[in-house]
């Protein structure tokens, strides 16, 4: 039997509603369902209706919310294996395309599933259809009925690589005493860095809050695309970059970038990749505005010599177009975003280069600086400079030494959640 553990009035009303909110939570998820937010093959998933056996054996659970998130757990997973090759993991996320892309990068021995509704019925139906060992949440996302269940029967909790600027903090505290209640039940609870532990502890002063790191750091490289041999025989003589999860204001100075370059060098070809595929139809315009003419991945056409753009508007070929491209420049950089995950790229030897706005990613950032492992761009002049720079392969190089190291501050992590299994 678990300790007992705070449960506040805010706890108390929000575990009261979600009891009997069963069909109210159904009808939301069919609505999702309806507008295409759900996969149609697995979406009952959502209502704790397993699409996979338990497996035999001790059983990790891992949640984490969203594509990077998810992916971001390999690494950790492939560290526990190689200590404990007789564990099972259990990866859940919300995300529908997180799902999708994990299953094509999925490491041995897991079974991905996507995280139930908290709602009564369906937290216990996933409960006690997987009965797992240990539960772990990663990033940002808790979900208080799924932890209060744990905790009651017994299954141990750790929260890791947590993210928690002052913004989520103010969010947070509005709620009361309801985070520092679920805080209560974490045997283990591990921030990315030293603002998330202090925003974390004002939250529950008296949780035991450890700095370790972020694990993005640390992911395994991302799956080969199948098409990656024809693709480079296909784009022989091509001078190929790529411009990774973007937004519209990275998009402004890429494309600009690439209307320069390709006016000098009609063999340069930009794989642009959008945070969001469904975007694709105004970056096609923006192009043709700039008199770049553009392929999209989605059509199956492989660009032609007069193409300069080549837009791929797919989930899950990151790994594809890190191989192929020998540089590439990080988006959400540029505008208010904040920059995305750089260590995908360095992991597979493409040469990082980013805009000044990295604050997701800062101590990342920072430690590729600090090794002049990464460039900081300010402008599509700076950019298209950049793109011909010596050094760029020695750079990429020196980002892979700062991830290696960085791989190794996982290992005192995952010993302490070996720890915590119960068998």
């Amino acid at each position: 039997m678990a300790d007992r553990a705070p449960t506040g009035a805010v706890l108390r009303a929000y575990l009261a509603a979600t009891a009997w909110s069963a069909p109210l939570a159904a009808r939301h998820l069919r609505n999702r369902l309806a507008r295409g937010k759900e996969n149609p093959d697995r979406w009952r998933e959502k209502l704790g209706e397993a699409s996979h056996p338990r497996p035999d054996g001790p059983l990790l659970w891992m949640h984490a919310v969203g594509l990077g998130e998810v992916l971001a757990l390999r690494g950790l997973i492939e560290q526990m294996l190689g200590a404990r090759p007789d564990l099972q993991f259990l990866v859940t996320s919300s995300a529908r395309a997180s799902g999708e892309v994990f299953d094509r990068n999925r490491p041995p021995r897991t079974v991905h599933q996507y995280l139930p509704l908290d709602a009564g019925r369906f937290v216990t139906r996933f409960l006690n259809h997987w009965q797992p060992d240990l539960s772990v949440w990663a990033e940002q996302d808790l979900w208080p009925r799924f932890v209060v269940e744990s905790h009651a029967r017994g299954i141990p909790l750790a929260m890791i690589n947590a993210r928690m600027n002052d913004r989520a903090l103010a969010s947070r505290r509005r709620a009361g005493r309801l985070y520092g209640d679920l805080y209560a039940r974490f045997a283990l609870l591990a921030a990315q860095d030293a603002a998330t532990a202090r925003n974390m502890r004002l939250l529950a002063p008296a949780a035991a809050v450890e700095v370790t790191g972020s694990l993005k750091a640390a992911c395994a490289p991302l799956a080969d695309g199948p098409d990656r041999r024809r693709l480079a025989v296909a784009l022989a003589g091509r001078r190929l970059w790529c411009a990774a999860s973007t937004h519209p204001a990275d998009e402004a100075v890429v494309l600009a970038a690439q209307a320069q370059r390709f006016a000098e060098d009609p063999a340069s070809l930009l794989v642009l990749a959008p945070r969001l595929p469904d975007r694709r139809d105004g970056i096609s315009a923006h192009c043709a505005r700039l008199g770049l003419r553009s392929v999209l991945r989605s059509a199956g056409d492989v660009p032609g010599p007069a193409d300069a753009v080549w837009i791929a508007d797919s989930y899950g070929e990151m790994g594809l177009w890190y191989r192929l491209c020998p540089v590439s420049v990080i988006g959400g950089s540029f505008g208010d975003t904040g920059g995305h995950n750089p260590w995908e790229a360095a992991s597979l030897g493409s040469a990082i280069l980013h805009g000044p706005r990295t604050a997701n990613f800062g101590d990342d950032y920072a430690a590729l600086a600090l090794a002049e492992a990464a460039r900081d761009i300010s402008s599509a002049g700076a950019l298209t400079a950049a793109l011909t720079a010596p050094g760029l392969r020695e750079m990429a190089a020196r980002a892979q030494k700062v991830q290696a190291r960085s791989r190794q501050g996982i290992c005192d992590l995952r010993d302490r959640l070996l720890a915590l299994l119960r068998v």
